[in-house]
């Protein structure tokens, strides 16, 4: 499955952002998908992610302001964002695994998309 991020840009803290994540492919209902951030100067960090069976994991720093979601009929996996922080400013990749878990372990993903910019400004 190929996958592409969109969604991102630059907004003021306290604001608000929806990522998308589209998937090309067969079967992607069978797949686990993530979200991932990488920041200047710092490693890929696991954000959120959703299982096919539509079970959702968060990182604490993200827990009660984001949201992960999908929609099977459009092989889309969404993730809102609200109550941004400065500390959200990254680049947002989206991953997915054909397995029934998550992981927040980067090298668990065959499928990446190409990352989108999220900046929040303060």
């Amino acid at each position: 499955v190929q996958l592409q991020a969109s969604g991102g840009g630059l907004v003021q803290a306290g604001r608000y952002l929806r990522l998308s994540c589209a998937a090309s492919g067969r079967a992607f209902s069978t797949y686990s998908v993530g979200w991932f951030r990488q920041a200047p100067g710092k490693e890929r960090e696991f954000v959120t992610g959703i299982t096919r069976t539509t079970t959702t994991y968060y990182a604490d720093s993200v827990k009660g302001r984001f949201t992960i979601s999908r929609d099977n009929a459009k092989n889309t996996v969404y993730l809102q964002m609200n109550s941004l922080k400065p500390e959200d400013t990254a680049i947002y990749y989206c991953a997915a695994r054909q397995a029934f878990y998550i992981t927040a372990f980067p090298a668990d993903y065959k499928n990446w998309g190409q990352g989108t910019q999220v900046t929040v400004s303060s």
